[in-house]
This record gives C-alpha cells, sequence and structure tokens, in this order.
C-alpha cells in the first residue's frame, strides 16, 4: 500500500501500516517497522528537508520539534501508516 505525499510516497504492506497506527502509544511499533530493511531503503532516498516540509503542513509540531531529523523520520512512517489505515477503513 502507499502513502502519497506532496513531494514523495512510502510504501508498506496493510500489516505494517496497522501495526503503527492503532490507539496507545505507536513509537515502539514505528521504530520496529523503521528496522525494516525495505523501509530503510525507502528512507535513505528521501530528503530530509522534504521531510520536515511536510511535517510542517500539519502544523503538529513547533519549528524547534522539526529540527529533530530522527524524529521527523520517526513522524512521518507514522502519519504513512494512519493515512494507510485511513484508506484502509474507507474501503
Amino acid at each position: 500500500m502507499e502513502a502519497i505525499f506532496n513531494r514523495f510516497s512510502i510504501m508498506m504492506t496493510a500489516a505494517q501500516a496497522t501495526s503503527c497506527s492503532h490507539a496507545g502509544e505507536c513509537i515502539d511499533d514505528v521504530r520496529a517497522l523503521l528496522r525494516v530493511p525495505a523501509i530503510q531503503r525507502q528512507i535513505a532516498h528521501l530528503n530530509v528537508d522534504d521531510i520536515k516540509a511536510e511535517l510542517r503542513e500539519y502544523g503538529a509540531w513547533s519549528q524547534e520539534e522539526l529540527e529533530d531529523e530522527d524524529a521527523n523520520v520517526e513522524r512521518i512512517m507514522w502519519v504513512a501508516a494512519c493515512n494507510i489505515r485511513d484508506d484502509l477503513n474507507q474501503h
């Protein structure tokens, strides 16, 4: 499945998206997903400024928070998982 953003897209399975977009704390699940080689390869091709710009559009994080590139990767993966899960729920 694909999460499409303005500057890039992220692919993951429905099971991966579901594992990172549930009620409660998701950070450990997001970090586990970021250790998957196929996900790591995708992240390696993303531009950190593009990730920051995408996240800035959500308005959920301060400029100071958006300076943390590692946290931004975690955030964008969580957003991608949530977007995919929303798509699954609509179908």
